[in-house]
């Protein structure tokens, strides 16, 4: 590995939740599946996803949001970046990399 520095015991319980999985595999190409007329292109690319655009997505209230993007968040799979009273996700890619190294040399 290079220099990042995961917990696996985080890592992979972030990993195992249906919705988890799902808000990761969004976030991987954000302008296939979320609305770019609500959010720019450009801004998606950049900053990440609004928060409400993957409550709508889930299709489940904003407090569970949260919570599944708070664990992704602290397992490190995602970050968060706040603009005024908004926040957007986006996938921490080089950790994910780092986790598929892991996965296909260590275990």
């Amino acid at each position: 590995m290079t220099n990042i520095q995961f917990d696996q015991v985080e890592l992979f319980k972030a990993l195992s939740n249906e919705a988890r999985l799902k808000i990761l595999y969004w976030l991987k190409d954000p302008t296939t599946h979320f609305d770019t007329q609500r959010q720019g292109i450009e801004e998606m690319n950049e900053v990440g996803v609004c928060v409400s655009q993957i409550r709508d997505k889930l299709g489940m209230n904003q407090s569970t949001t949260s919570q599944y993007l708070s664990t992704l968040q602290r397992a490190g799979l995602v970050e968060a970046t706040r603009i005024g009273k908004w926040t957007y996700y986006k996938r921490n890619e080089q950790l994910i990399h780092e986790l598929a190294n892991f996965i296909g040399t260590k275990l």
